[in-house]
């Protein structure tokens, strides 16, 4: 009888383990922001400089992984796959949630169905950049354009991968000025990045905040930004219509947070507003505008204006890739 007690006792204790668990409060340890580029690129620099006022907001550490490839999409099947318990989140991108629905044949998850949007980090602009070392006959819009139509694929952009925001910008470029331009995709920032330093490319049409430190360092000369105003971060950097005699021309995308889909209502506003408290301060925002060249997401940036932007963007996209013609299998 004694032994009959104790196991039922051992059986109840185990049973209601879990309904405690579920009952501790949210966040009780360690969250994790994944990524899906590699460690230098654009969503990286967002995510680290994030994890650290996040971690006092919330008490818990904040670490950041990357899982890099295939444009991204490694990183957020692993989020999909996740519990949808507030442990593991997606610093996202257009690329991975709009521009990837209509680049990739075959995704292993629905950029809808299988995430939770959270809250919209801000908009990207591009900076097409050259290298002053070995281009240095580049400086101007009007120079490359001259170079490009001289000489048919003969000129050179690089990419962070096929269809991302970096090739897409270019191939909008190419398309609005009818330049015929060799494009050469790489697996990340870091080596697109590389190729232009070395002269293995000739252009980069590169986003905002990976390209920031190279310009501010000399490394690179920024020509135009491929948005329809300038950067209060690159005053001095004209606009494609101002520089290029083209029309309007804006490539920019976005970075957001995304949960695994199903993330409680709680902690899914909970994130939203503690994300938003950070990104308006006035040193966050400084940061973002003056050293990313970052838009911040205009008030009150809810989960639901967040759906609705990346929505929209599946469409916008959709029609890009295809006017550029590029798929990945």
């Amino acid at each position: 009888m004694i032994r009959r007690t104790l196991l039922a006792a051992a059986l109840a204790a185990a049973t209601a383990a879990p309904v405690l668990a579920q009952d501790a409060p949210w966040p009780n340890r360690p969250i994790t922001i994944m990524g899906g580029f590699p460690n230098g690129a654009g969503t990286d620099i967002y995510a680290r400089r994030l994890a650290e006022p996040l971690t006092r907001a919330l008490g818990v550490p904040v670490v950041v992984d990357n899982r890099s490839g295939a444009g991204g999409n490694i990183g957020s099947e692993y989020v999909a796959r996740q519990a949808a318990d507030g442990y593991t989140f997606l610093l996202g991108t257009a690329g991975t949630h709009a521009i990837n629905a209509a680049l990739y044949r075959r995704l292993p998850f629905d950029v809808i169905r299988d995430f939770t949007p959270i809250v919209l980090l801000g908009d990207v602009p591009n900076v097409l950049i050259v290298s002053p070392e070995k281009r240095p006959n580049l400086r101007t819009c009007q120079d490359v354009l001259t170079a490009a139509r001289a000489r048919p694929q003969a000129v050179s952009y690089g990419s962070t991968g096929n269809g991302a925001s970096t090739h897409l910008a270019g191939a909008a470029f190419a398309t609005a000025a009818r330049l015929d331009l060799l494009h050469v995709p790489y697996r990340g920032q870091p080596g697109a990045m590389t190729a232009l330093l070395t002269g293995d490319t000739d252009l980069f049409f590169n986003q905002s905040g990976a390209s920031m430190g190279p310009i501010r360092q000399g490394q690179v000369r920024p020509i135009v930004v491929m948005s329809r105003e300038r950067l209060p971060a690159l005053p001095d950097v004209p606009t494609v219509a101002e520089a290029c005699g083209l029309p309007p021309m804006d490539t920019s995308t976005w970075y957001g947070l995304f949960g695994p889909a199903n993330l409680p209502a709680a902690i899914v506003n909970r994130m939203n507003t503690e994300v938003n408290r950070i990104i308006s301060a006035p040193d966050f925002r400084e940061w973002l505008v003056q050293n990313q060249a970052i838009t911040p997401p205009a008030p009150p940036n809810t989960p639901e204006q967040f759906r609705q932007t990346m929505a929209a963007d599946v469409a916008r996209w959709a029609e890009v890739v295809r006017a550029s013609g590029a798929t990945v299998d």
